[in-house]
Protein backbone atom coordinates (compact mmCIF):
# COMPACT_ATOMS: atom_id res chain seq x y z
CA UNK A 1 0.00 0.00 0.00
CA UNK A 2 1.51 3.30 -0.80
CA UNK A 3 2.75 5.03 1.97
CA UNK A 4 0.32 7.77 3.62
CA UNK A 5 -0.71 8.77 7.32
CA UNK A 6 -2.84 6.76 9.58
CA UNK A 7 -5.05 9.80 9.58
CA UNK A 8 -5.71 9.41 5.84
CA UNK A 9 -5.75 5.85 5.66
CA UNK A 10 -8.65 6.42 8.62
CA UNK A 11 -10.88 8.88 6.20
CA UNK A 12 -10.76 6.80 3.47
CA UNK A 13 -12.79 4.12 5.53
CA UNK A 14 -16.50 3.24 3.52
CA UNK A 15 -14.79 3.42 0.03
CA UNK A 16 -15.06 6.17 -2.25
CA UNK A 17 -17.96 6.75 -4.92
CA UNK A 18 -16.59 6.19 -8.53
CA UNK A 19 -15.75 9.41 -10.14
CA UNK A 20 -16.30 10.30 -13.79
CA UNK A 21 -12.75 11.12 -15.25
CA UNK A 22 -12.00 14.61 -17.42
CA UNK A 23 -12.04 14.01 -21.18
CA UNK A 24 -8.50 15.20 -21.88
CA UNK A 25 -7.75 16.40 -25.93
CA UNK A 26 -4.38 14.59 -27.28
CA UNK A 27 -2.11 16.79 -29.58
CA UNK A 28 -1.78 14.45 -32.57
CA UNK A 29 1.94 13.91 -33.31
CA UNK A 30 2.54 14.45 -37.05
CA UNK A 31 5.86 12.20 -38.52
CA UNK A 32 8.43 13.45 -40.22
CA UNK A 33 8.48 11.04 -42.52
CA UNK A 34 4.55 10.26 -43.20
CA UNK A 35 3.84 6.65 -44.95
CA UNK A 36 0.48 7.92 -46.10
CA UNK A 37 -0.59 10.86 -48.17
CA UNK A 38 -2.57 11.92 -46.13
CA UNK A 39 -2.31 15.34 -45.20
CA UNK A 40 -0.72 15.88 -41.56
CA UNK A 41 -2.85 16.59 -38.90
CA UNK A 42 -2.65 20.05 -37.40
CA UNK A 43 -3.02 20.17 -33.30
CA UNK A 44 -5.57 22.02 -32.01
CA UNK A 45 -4.82 25.85 -31.89
CA UNK A 46 -4.05 27.26 -28.61
CA UNK A 47 -7.44 29.39 -28.28
CA UNK A 48 -9.20 26.51 -28.46
CA UNK A 49 -7.09 24.23 -25.89
CA UNK A 50 -7.44 27.03 -23.84
CA UNK A 51 -11.27 27.59 -24.05
CA UNK A 52 -11.30 23.47 -23.32
CA UNK A 53 -9.68 23.97 -20.39
CA UNK A 54 -11.10 26.95 -18.70
CA UNK A 55 -14.59 25.20 -19.49
CA UNK A 56 -13.20 22.14 -17.75
CA UNK A 57 -11.52 23.92 -15.36
CA UNK A 58 -15.48 25.51 -14.17
CA UNK A 59 -16.84 22.27 -13.54
CA UNK A 60 -14.14 21.25 -11.71
CA UNK A 61 -14.36 25.02 -9.14
CA UNK A 62 -17.89 24.39 -9.18
CA UNK A 63 -18.84 20.46 -8.66
CA UNK A 64 -15.86 18.28 -8.33
CA UNK A 65 -15.07 17.56 -4.35
CA UNK A 66 -11.82 15.22 -5.35
CA UNK A 67 -13.18 12.41 -3.49
CA UNK A 68 -13.18 14.34 -0.32
CA UNK A 69 -17.20 13.02 0.45
CA UNK A 70 -15.18 10.38 2.19
CA UNK A 71 -13.81 12.41 4.55
CA UNK A 72 -17.16 14.77 4.98
CA UNK A 73 -19.43 11.89 4.59
CA UNK A 74 -17.86 8.92 5.13
CA UNK A 75 -15.51 10.36 8.67
CA UNK A 76 -17.15 13.28 9.72
CA UNK A 77 -20.78 11.93 8.79
CA UNK A 78 -21.34 15.53 7.76
CA UNK A 79 -24.54 14.77 5.99
CA UNK A 80 -26.15 12.59 8.19
CA UNK A 81 -26.26 16.03 10.61
CA UNK A 82 -27.48 18.15 7.64
CA UNK A 83 -30.14 15.27 7.30
CA UNK A 84 -31.85 15.09 10.75
CA UNK A 85 -33.27 12.11 12.65
CA UNK A 86 -36.27 12.56 10.39
CA UNK A 87 -34.65 12.19 7.66
CA UNK A 88 -32.71 9.20 8.23
CA UNK A 89 -29.53 11.04 10.10
CA UNK A 90 -29.01 12.64 13.37
CA UNK A 91 -29.74 15.30 15.53
CA UNK A 92 -32.65 17.89 14.53
CA UNK A 93 -30.99 18.33 10.69
CA UNK A 94 -30.24 21.49 8.93
CA UNK A 95 -32.93 23.72 7.47
CA UNK A 96 -32.28 25.80 4.54
CA UNK A 97 -32.73 29.06 7.23
CA UNK A 98 -29.91 27.76 9.53
CA UNK A 99 -27.64 27.30 6.01
CA UNK A 100 -27.78 30.38 4.97
CA UNK A 101 -26.97 31.94 8.39
CA UNK A 102 -24.32 30.15 8.43
CA UNK A 103 -23.06 31.54 5.08
CA UNK A 104 -23.97 28.50 2.64
CA UNK A 105 -25.45 29.89 -0.51
CA UNK A 106 -27.75 28.78 -3.40
CA UNK A 107 -27.74 28.88 -7.01
CA UNK A 108 -30.40 30.19 -8.63
CA UNK A 109 -29.90 28.92 -12.01
CA UNK A 110 -29.70 25.38 -10.75
CA UNK A 111 -33.48 25.61 -9.07
CA UNK A 112 -36.47 24.65 -11.43
CA UNK A 113 -38.89 26.95 -12.61
CA UNK A 114 -41.37 25.80 -10.13
CA UNK A 115 -39.33 26.42 -7.03
CA UNK A 116 -38.12 29.54 -8.07
CA UNK A 117 -41.63 30.26 -8.35
CA UNK A 118 -42.31 29.23 -4.51
CA UNK A 119 -39.62 30.78 -3.08
CA UNK A 120 -40.66 34.20 -4.33
CA UNK A 121 -44.00 33.15 -3.14
CA UNK A 122 -42.84 32.14 0.33
CA UNK A 123 -44.39 28.98 -0.38
CA UNK A 124 -41.04 26.78 0.49
CA UNK A 125 -40.63 25.59 4.03
CA UNK A 126 -37.49 27.21 5.26
CA UNK A 127 -37.70 25.82 8.36
CA UNK A 128 -36.95 22.34 7.02
CA UNK A 129 -34.16 20.02 6.69
CA UNK A 130 -36.04 17.84 3.85
CA UNK A 131 -36.16 21.13 1.87
CA UNK A 132 -32.42 21.41 2.81
CA UNK A 133 -31.87 17.69 1.30
CA UNK A 134 -33.75 18.70 -2.06
CA UNK A 135 -31.56 21.63 -2.50
CA UNK A 136 -28.66 19.50 -2.28
CA UNK A 137 -30.36 16.59 -4.06
CA UNK A 138 -30.83 19.36 -7.29
CA UNK A 139 -26.76 20.51 -6.59
CA UNK A 140 -28.39 23.91 -5.88
CA UNK A 141 -26.02 24.49 -2.79
CA UNK A 142 -23.15 26.00 -3.82
CA UNK A 143 -19.93 24.35 -3.35
CA UNK A 144 -21.94 21.47 -2.31
CA UNK A 145 -21.55 18.04 -3.80
CA UNK A 146 -24.11 15.57 -4.01
CA UNK A 147 -23.55 11.80 -4.47
CA UNK A 148 -25.76 9.36 -4.96
CA UNK A 149 -27.13 5.28 -4.65
CA UNK A 150 -27.97 3.09 -7.42
CA UNK A 151 -31.65 4.34 -5.79
CA UNK A 152 -31.38 7.72 -6.10
CA UNK A 153 -31.16 8.51 -2.43
CA UNK A 154 -28.71 10.64 -1.17
CA UNK A 155 -25.33 8.80 -0.27
CA UNK A 156 -22.71 11.33 0.70
CA UNK A 157 -21.61 14.92 -0.08
CA UNK A 158 -18.37 16.25 -0.62
CA UNK A 159 -17.04 20.03 -0.72
CA UNK A 160 -15.95 21.83 -3.89
CA UNK A 161 -13.72 24.97 -4.20
CA UNK A 162 -16.80 26.86 -4.66
CA UNK A 163 -17.69 26.35 -0.71
CA UNK A 164 -15.35 29.39 -0.27
CA UNK A 165 -14.22 31.17 -3.25
CA UNK A 166 -17.73 31.81 -4.80
CA UNK A 167 -20.87 33.31 -3.83
CA UNK A 168 -24.11 34.63 -5.40
CA UNK A 169 -25.61 37.64 -6.22
CA UNK A 170 -28.72 37.66 -3.91
CA UNK A 171 -30.89 38.32 -7.26
CA UNK A 172 -33.88 35.80 -5.69
CA UNK A 173 -33.25 36.59 -1.56
CA UNK A 174 -30.57 36.98 0.19
CA UNK A 175 -28.40 33.96 0.00
CA UNK A 176 -30.09 32.91 -3.58
CA UNK A 177 -29.03 33.97 -6.92
CA UNK A 178 -26.83 33.91 -9.60
CA UNK A 179 -22.98 32.55 -8.90
CA UNK A 180 -20.01 34.68 -8.55
CA UNK A 181 -16.94 32.26 -9.11
CA UNK A 182 -13.95 33.56 -7.05
CA UNK A 183 -15.36 35.89 -4.88
CA UNK A 184 -14.78 35.05 -1.31
CA UNK A 185 -17.64 33.96 0.83
CA UNK A 186 -17.04 35.86 3.86
CA UNK A 187 -20.50 35.15 5.12
CA UNK A 188 -19.06 31.32 5.69
CA UNK A 189 -18.84 29.75 8.86
CA UNK A 190 -16.86 27.07 8.14
CA UNK A 191 -15.97 26.83 11.61
CA UNK A 192 -19.12 26.48 12.65
CA UNK A 193 -20.42 23.57 9.98
CA UNK A 194 -17.52 21.41 10.79
CA UNK A 195 -18.66 21.69 14.29
CA UNK A 196 -22.09 20.30 13.18
CA UNK A 197 -20.22 16.75 12.38
CA UNK A 198 -21.48 13.81 14.83
CA UNK A 199 -17.77 12.51 14.45
CA UNK A 200 -14.74 14.86 14.76
CA UNK A 201 -12.60 11.98 16.33
CA UNK A 202 -10.85 11.72 12.53
CA UNK A 203 -10.01 15.38 13.52
CA UNK A 204 -9.27 14.94 17.44
CA UNK A 205 -6.95 12.39 16.43
CA UNK A 206 -5.01 14.52 13.85
CA UNK A 207 -4.61 17.40 16.38
CA UNK A 208 -4.38 15.42 19.09
CA UNK A 209 -6.75 17.20 21.56
CA UNK A 210 -10.44 16.53 22.60
CA UNK A 211 -13.66 17.41 21.07
CA UNK A 212 -14.32 20.38 22.94
CA UNK A 213 -11.03 21.80 22.25
CA UNK A 214 -11.65 21.49 18.26
CA UNK A 215 -14.81 22.91 18.89
CA UNK A 216 -13.72 26.29 20.82
CA UNK A 217 -10.97 26.29 17.79
CA UNK A 218 -13.79 26.07 15.35
CA UNK A 219 -15.92 28.35 17.14
CA UNK A 220 -13.49 31.37 17.11
CA UNK A 221 -13.22 31.38 13.42
CA UNK A 222 -16.47 33.47 12.79
CA UNK A 223 -17.97 34.03 9.66
CA UNK A 224 -15.61 34.13 6.36
CA UNK A 225 -12.14 32.80 7.98
CA UNK A 226 -10.68 29.29 7.97
CA UNK A 227 -7.19 28.33 9.39
CA UNK A 228 -5.69 26.41 6.08
CA UNK A 229 -2.41 25.31 9.12
CA UNK A 230 -3.83 24.41 11.82
CA UNK A 231 -3.69 21.32 10.42
CA UNK A 232 0.57 21.56 9.58
CA UNK A 233 1.32 23.22 13.17
CA UNK A 234 -1.67 22.79 15.42
CA UNK A 235 -1.46 26.66 16.37
CA UNK A 236 -5.13 27.56 17.00
CA UNK A 237 -4.70 30.95 18.48
CA UNK A 238 -2.15 34.07 17.82
CA UNK A 239 -0.58 35.31 20.64
CA UNK A 240 -2.93 37.83 21.21
CA UNK A 241 -5.55 35.57 21.63
CA UNK A 242 -7.38 35.85 19.03
CA UNK A 243 -7.93 33.37 16.30
CA UNK A 244 -4.92 32.55 14.01
CA UNK A 245 -7.93 31.54 11.18
CA UNK A 246 -7.43 33.98 8.32
CA UNK A 247 -9.73 35.62 5.90
CA UNK A 248 -10.92 33.90 3.06
CA UNK A 249 -8.77 35.19 -0.47
CA UNK A 250 -10.44 36.05 -3.78
CA UNK A 251 -9.74 33.68 -6.71
CA UNK A 252 -10.11 36.36 -9.18
CA UNK A 253 -7.40 38.61 -10.64
CA UNK A 254 -4.28 36.38 -10.67
CA UNK A 255 -3.28 35.97 -14.08
CA UNK A 256 0.19 37.52 -13.86
CA UNK A 257 0.41 37.30 -10.13
CA UNK A 258 3.08 35.27 -8.33
CA UNK A 259 2.33 33.45 -5.00
CA UNK A 260 -1.47 32.65 -4.76
CA UNK A 261 -1.83 33.47 -0.93
CA UNK A 262 -1.17 35.92 1.68
CA UNK A 263 2.27 33.99 3.02
CA UNK A 264 4.87 32.21 0.67
CA UNK A 265 3.54 29.05 0.19
CA UNK A 266 3.15 29.00 -3.40
CA UNK A 267 1.59 29.48 -6.84
CA UNK A 268 -1.79 29.12 -7.80
CA UNK A 269 -1.65 25.42 -9.11
CA UNK A 270 0.60 24.95 -5.54
CA UNK A 271 -2.01 25.69 -3.69
CA UNK A 272 -4.77 23.97 -5.63
CA UNK A 273 -2.92 20.39 -4.83
CA UNK A 274 -2.50 21.51 -1.22
CA UNK A 275 -5.75 22.50 -0.41
CA UNK A 276 -7.44 19.44 -2.16
CA UNK A 277 -5.30 16.99 -0.47
CA UNK A 278 -4.83 18.67 2.69
CA UNK A 279 -7.58 20.92 3.96
CA UNK A 280 -10.82 19.15 1.86
CA UNK A 281 -9.02 15.69 2.51
CA UNK A 282 -9.20 14.47 -1.42
CA UNK A 283 -7.89 11.57 -2.71
CA UNK A 284 -4.48 12.59 -4.53
CA UNK A 285 -0.81 13.22 -4.94
CA UNK A 286 0.92 16.07 -2.70
CA UNK A 287 4.64 16.41 -2.46
CA UNK A 288 6.07 19.26 -0.31
CA UNK A 289 9.29 18.16 1.99
CA UNK A 290 9.15 21.32 3.76
CA UNK A 291 6.59 19.60 5.65
CA UNK A 292 8.98 17.07 7.13
CA UNK A 293 9.51 19.78 9.73
CA UNK A 294 8.56 18.39 12.74
CA UNK A 295 9.65 21.41 14.67
CA UNK A 296 7.92 24.21 12.48
CA UNK A 297 5.11 21.58 11.45
CA UNK A 298 4.52 19.44 13.54
CA UNK A 299 1.05 17.81 13.17
CA UNK A 300 1.79 17.42 9.43
CA UNK A 301 4.76 15.79 9.75
CA UNK A 302 3.56 13.45 12.09
CA UNK A 303 0.86 12.62 9.32
CA UNK A 304 3.21 11.97 6.68
CA UNK A 305 1.59 15.24 4.75
CA UNK A 306 4.75 16.06 3.00
CA UNK A 307 4.42 13.34 1.12
CA UNK A 308 0.45 11.97 0.41
CA UNK A 309 -0.01 9.07 -1.96
CA UNK A 310 -3.63 7.68 -2.40
CA UNK A 311 -4.18 4.59 -4.17
CA UNK A 312 -7.02 6.18 -6.85
CA UNK A 313 -5.49 9.89 -7.25
CA UNK A 314 -8.58 11.97 -7.87
CA UNK A 315 -7.21 15.63 -8.12
CA UNK A 316 -3.77 15.64 -9.69
CA UNK A 317 -5.33 15.62 -13.71
CA UNK A 318 -7.93 18.40 -12.74
CA UNK A 319 -4.92 20.95 -11.60
CA UNK A 320 -4.08 22.16 -15.28
CA UNK A 321 -8.09 23.11 -15.82
CA UNK A 322 -8.62 24.15 -12.46
CA UNK A 323 -5.34 26.56 -12.67
CA UNK A 324 -6.37 28.11 -16.08
CA UNK A 325 -9.75 28.73 -15.06
CA UNK A 326 -9.04 30.84 -11.88
CA UNK A 327 -6.56 32.65 -13.71
CA UNK A 328 -8.76 33.63 -16.33
CA UNK A 329 -11.39 34.78 -13.91
CA UNK A 330 -11.01 38.59 -13.99
CA UNK A 331 -11.24 40.60 -11.27
CA UNK A 332 -14.64 42.43 -11.07
CA UNK A 333 -15.21 46.23 -11.89
CA UNK A 334 -16.55 48.02 -9.11
CA UNK A 335 -20.58 49.41 -9.21
CA UNK A 336 -21.62 52.55 -11.20
CA UNK A 337 -21.67 55.12 -8.06
CA UNK A 338 -19.74 52.97 -6.01
CA UNK A 339 -17.49 55.74 -5.31
CA UNK A 340 -16.14 59.34 -6.01
CA UNK A 341 -14.28 59.40 -9.56
CA UNK A 342 -12.87 63.13 -8.94
CA UNK A 343 -11.90 62.09 -5.89
CA UNK A 344 -10.48 58.58 -7.12
CA UNK A 345 -8.63 60.87 -9.90
CA UNK A 346 -6.68 62.70 -7.36
CA UNK A 347 -6.02 59.41 -5.23
CA UNK A 348 -4.17 58.02 -8.00
CA UNK A 349 -1.95 60.43 -7.98
CA UNK A 350 -1.16 60.25 -4.27
CA UNK A 351 -1.24 56.19 -5.14
CA UNK A 352 1.99 57.11 -7.55
CA UNK A 353 3.58 59.73 -5.75
CA UNK A 354 3.60 58.45 -1.96
CA UNK A 355 5.57 55.06 -3.05
CA UNK A 356 2.25 52.35 -2.80
CA UNK A 357 3.14 51.83 -6.63
CA UNK A 358 6.40 50.74 -5.84
CA UNK A 359 5.13 47.39 -4.01
CA UNK A 360 1.91 47.43 -5.74
CA UNK A 361 2.44 48.19 -9.51
CA UNK A 362 -0.30 49.50 -11.98
CA UNK A 363 -1.92 46.61 -13.56
CA UNK A 364 -0.86 44.11 -11.47
CA UNK A 365 -1.16 46.03 -8.23
CA UNK A 366 1.27 43.50 -6.58
CA UNK A 367 5.28 43.22 -7.78
CA UNK A 368 5.99 41.28 -10.73
CA UNK A 369 8.26 38.50 -9.97
CA UNK A 370 8.80 37.40 -6.24
CA UNK A 371 5.70 39.56 -4.49
CA UNK A 372 6.88 38.96 -0.91
CA UNK A 373 8.26 41.09 1.89
CA UNK A 374 9.39 40.70 5.40
CA UNK A 375 6.62 41.55 8.46
CA UNK A 376 8.97 44.38 9.64
CA UNK A 377 8.86 46.04 5.97
CA UNK A 378 5.32 46.21 6.12
CA UNK A 379 5.35 47.00 9.72
CA UNK A 380 2.94 44.13 10.90
CA UNK A 381 4.21 41.33 13.30
CA UNK A 382 5.55 37.78 12.08
CA UNK A 383 2.59 35.20 13.90
CA UNK A 384 1.45 34.53 10.53
CA UNK A 385 4.22 34.81 7.85
CA UNK A 386 6.23 32.46 10.29
CA UNK A 387 3.17 29.61 10.30
CA UNK A 388 4.53 29.61 6.19
CA UNK A 389 7.97 28.32 4.78
CA UNK A 390 9.87 31.20 4.27
CA UNK A 391 8.70 33.93 6.85
CA UNK A 392 6.98 36.47 3.98
CA UNK A 393 3.77 38.16 3.52
CA UNK A 394 2.56 38.39 -0.41
CA UNK A 395 2.09 41.70 -1.44
CA UNK A 396 -1.22 41.73 -2.23
CA UNK A 397 -3.17 42.58 -5.47
CA UNK A 398 -5.69 45.40 -4.84
CA UNK A 399 -8.01 45.05 -8.22
CA UNK A 400 -11.74 43.78 -7.03
CA UNK A 401 -11.22 45.07 -3.32
CA UNK A 402 -14.85 46.49 -3.29
CA UNK A 403 -15.51 42.80 -3.23
CA UNK A 404 -14.45 41.79 -0.57
CA UNK A 405 -14.39 44.81 2.52
CA UNK A 406 -16.33 42.02 4.79
CA UNK A 407 -14.34 41.25 6.81
CA UNK A 408 -11.46 43.85 7.35
CA UNK A 409 -8.54 44.08 5.30
CA UNK A 410 -4.96 41.75 5.45
CA UNK A 411 -4.75 38.26 6.07
CA UNK A 412 -6.73 38.30 9.56
CA UNK A 413 -8.77 41.54 9.03
CA UNK A 414 -7.04 43.80 11.74
CA UNK A 415 -8.21 46.84 9.51
CA UNK A 416 -11.62 47.47 9.62
CA UNK A 417 -11.71 49.98 6.33
CA UNK A 418 -9.42 51.13 3.65
CA UNK A 419 -8.60 54.31 5.67
CA UNK A 420 -7.36 51.91 8.38
CA UNK A 421 -4.89 50.73 5.87
CA UNK A 422 -3.73 54.20 4.88
CA UNK A 423 -3.65 54.90 8.30
CA UNK A 424 -1.06 52.31 9.42
CA UNK A 425 1.21 52.81 5.84
CA UNK A 426 0.95 56.69 6.44
CA UNK A 427 2.21 56.24 9.85
CA UNK A 428 4.73 52.96 8.92
CA UNK A 429 6.50 55.29 6.56
CA UNK A 430 5.99 58.80 7.50
CA UNK A 431 4.35 59.77 4.64
CA UNK A 432 2.95 62.55 6.46
CA UNK A 433 -0.54 62.74 4.09
CA UNK A 434 -3.01 64.58 4.58
CA UNK A 435 -6.16 63.88 5.64
CA UNK A 436 -7.90 64.63 2.47
CA UNK A 437 -4.98 63.19 0.68
CA UNK A 438 -5.93 59.84 2.61
CA UNK A 439 -9.77 60.11 1.40
CA UNK A 440 -8.51 60.78 -2.01
CA UNK A 441 -6.59 57.64 -1.92
CA UNK A 442 -9.24 55.33 -0.45
CA UNK A 443 -11.71 56.70 -3.54
CA UNK A 444 -9.03 55.20 -6.01
CA UNK A 445 -9.02 52.26 -3.99
CA UNK A 446 -12.32 51.65 -4.35
CA UNK A 447 -12.05 52.58 -8.09
CA UNK A 448 -10.03 49.73 -8.64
Amino acid sequence: MPRSSRFRKAVRTGGLMSVCALAGGALSVVSAQSQTSRAPAKPPAAESHAEALVSQGRQIFRFDDFGDNAFWSGALQLDKAIAGEKNGGVGPGVSPKTALSVGLKVDANALPKSVLSALKAGKVDLNSPATTLALVKLNAVVGVKPHFKKSGALSSIGLTCAACHSTVNDSVAPGIGQRLDGRPNRDLNVGAIVSLAPNLKPVTDLLGVDAATVKKVLAAWGPGKFDAELFLDGKAFRPDGKTAATLLPPAFGLAGVDGHTYTGWGSVTYWNAFVANLEMHGQGTFWDPRLKDAAKFPVAARAGFDDVRSEHDLITARLPALQLYQLAIPAPAPPAGSFNAAAAGRGKVVFQESGCARCHVPPLYTEPGWNRHRPEEIGIDSFQADRSPDGVYRTTPLKGLWTHTKGGFYHDGRFATLLDVVNHYDAHFGLSLTEAEKRDLVEFLKSL
